[in-house]
């Protein structure tokens, strides 16, 4: 099977290149890339004013599958996310049982087989049951599939597990995933501590809770030589921390997520529950440090952590409603209006930080569209403006805080190893 995607801009920071031209796809992989290709194809995309990239790597996800089927499933959750250009996803492992075991990393991998529209790894836990008192079998989890390894969704407590968890982990390469706030320091908060929390009698999440734990693991990392990656970094002293530890020579990564960048607390007396998460939004002064950190390299990767609910759940008083909110459909264009749109950084910035690093990070073959290399493509238009409608989501959660925003820059259709998983002319004509 052939196909010939035909006059896009082809995006690939990872090969340098952003320049008009042709993409030929053989038998699920990059056979060429250049101008004018000539030879004959099963399959011809019009691609002309449309962008070209490497399918965005999402290295930070919740498929809620097994347990949480009501919130979100592997097939509607990879839905999801090939309506968003999004072709590889990490699902982290705080479902139900928890992803502790080899036996429970293989089951994931079976589940995504049969299910899933796009290419699915998960991460196995750090401690048995996220509970923070024993250390889960590290070499059989790796053995087993596991990505990586992460206790998120809970902060891990216990600095001896991350200690060891670390050093056992060298020799694999891949990073331990730190949720990094202090379990003691946020037990009762449901917003961001501060003058609004306090004007709103809610109990508070402090930054330095964030802070505090972000700077335990890059002290052992650094104490070990182990690599650990932050998640969704939300303060300005976070990306100070990172910053330092990153010119000691700290074998440290960081992400952050689109909401960190484009919104703050105030959304909590807008919008309640649907804009309650964990870590929580913060200020404005946090959310152009979050900028700068993308901007200078301190923050290697934009995920989603995208954490479907149900809206029996969201529509609970805001101490009782779930933290979270889904990302997988609207974090390319929540990016692009920021970040290229509003602030002018190149389209090839975009794509690195959502498709290319995170690839990199995890060690996956993807985000390339190098010869040779897994034809998974996102096809956009970077101009185009479109509404955010929840309704319209394949996800099951509609659990988002951007619903009726307008955005610049529409994924049009999506590649998995060649073949069409989402299509938005075929979705409109439905």
């Amino acid at each position: 099977m052939k196909t010939l995607i035909r006059a896009a801009r082809v995006i690939d920071p990872a090969c340098g290149r952003d320049e008009t031209g042709d993409i030929l796809i053989e038998n699920g992989r990059i056979a060429a890339v250049g101008r004018d290709i000539t030879a004959q194809a099963d399959e011809i995309i019009d691609a002309a004013g449309l962008a070209a990239a490497p399918g965005l790597a999402d290295m930070h996800t919740h498929m809620r599958e097994p347990g949480f089927e009501d919130k979100e499933t592997i097939a509607t959750g990879t839905a999801a996310a090939a309506r968003g250009g999004v072709t590889s996803i990490l699902a982290m492992g705080n479902t139900l049982p928890v992803v502790d075991t080899p036996e429970q990393v293989a089951d994931i991998y079976r589940r995504a087989k049969a299910d899933a529209r796009v290419h699915l790894y998960t991460v196995g836990a750090v401690s048995r049951g996220l509970a923070s008192r024993e250390i889960t079998d590290v070499e059989g989890l790796l053995a087993a599939g596991a990505a990586a390894l992460s206790d998120d969704g809970v902060p891990l407590m216990n600095a001896a597990i991350m200690r060891e968890a670390l050093l056992r982990m060298k020799p694999s390469g891949l990073p331990i995933l730190s949720h990094s706030e202090d379990g003691d320091l946020v037990a009762a908060g449901v917003m961001n501590e501060g003058a609004l929390s306090r004007k709103l009698s809610y109990p508070g999440r402090p930054a330095v809770a964030e802070e505090l734990l972000l700077v335990r693991d890059g002290m052992l990392a650094a104490d070990t030589g182990g690599y650990v990656h932050i998640c969704h970094v939300s303060t300005k002293g976070s990306v100070q921390y990172i910053r330092r530890l990153k010119e000691a020579g700290v074998h440290i990564t960081a992400e952050t997520c689109p909401q960190y960048f484009t919104l703050t607390e105030e959304e909590i007396e807008k919008q309640g529950a649907m804009a309650k998460v964990n870590p929580p939004l913060r200020t404005q002064e946090d959310v152009a440090a979050i900028i700068e950190g993308l901007k200078d390299g301190t923050l290697d990767c934009i995920v989603t952590d995208h954490a479907p609910h149900t809206a029996a759940e969201k529509a609970r008083a805001l101490p009782k409603a779930p933290s979270g909110m889904v990302g997988l459909e609207t974090s390319l264009a929540l990016s692009l209006t920021v970040l290229h749109h509003r602030l002018g950084l190149p389209l090839s910035f975009v794509i690195e930080k959502m498709s290319t690093a995170p690839a990199r990070i995890l060690r996956w073959n993807a985000g390339t569209l190098a010869v040779g290399a897994p034809a998974d493509i996102v096809i956009f238009a970077p101009d185009e403006e479109w509404t955010v409608d929840p309704a319209s989501f394949a996800s099951k959660g509609r659990n988002t805080p951007f619903a009726g925003w307008k955005l610049r820059g529409r994924v049009r259709r999506t590649l998995v190893d060649g073949r069409t998983v989402y299509d938005l002319a075929e979705e409109q004509r439905q």
